[in-house]
């Protein structure tokens, strides 16, 4: 895990109804989203967000699950933002569907952040330049 950028606040968004990640790092950074479906899990990624305040819709519309997991990747000084879920990526836009067997399959295994929106309908993640993980609902 990247030392100088491990942080995240999920903030609750009333005005839209989105899944949302805004980056307030100094660094771009490549974002990748892991949920499950109806059909069950699936990653997708990745979203490019520029550095100090860009901010990109991840999901649109009410979200349909309490639980969705972020891997994020710095750019400009390296490293990473990960946690101890383990899903399936890759280097180049994808959309994966299940976590299993990811090498096999010719896909990186990667570990994400779980991000508990608390059955919101709308949730934000900020990505910050600091290394602790807080959640602030709003």
């Amino acid at each position: 895990m990247l030392g100088a950028l491990a942080a995240f606040a999920a903030l609750a968004s009333s005005a839209r109804a989105d899944l949302r990640v805004c980056n307030m790092s100094g660094s771009r950074v490549g974002v990748a989203l892991g949920y499950r479906d109806a059909q069950g899990w699936i990653t997708e990624g990745w979203w490019n967000i520029s550095a100090r305040g860009g901010c990109e819709t991840l999901l649109k519309g009410p979200l349909a699950a309490r639980y969705y997991y972020i891997h994020a990747v710095d750019y400009d000084r390296g490293g990473e933002w990960s946690g101890k879920s383990f899903l399936c990526t890759r280097d180049k836009e994808f959309a994966i569907r299940g976590i299993e067997d990811c090498l096999a399959r010719g896909y990186d295994r990667v570990g994400f952040f779980e991000v508990d929106t608390g059955e919101q309908k709308s949730w934000t993640i900020h990505l910050t330049d600091n290394n602790r993980p807080t959640e602030v609902p709003r």
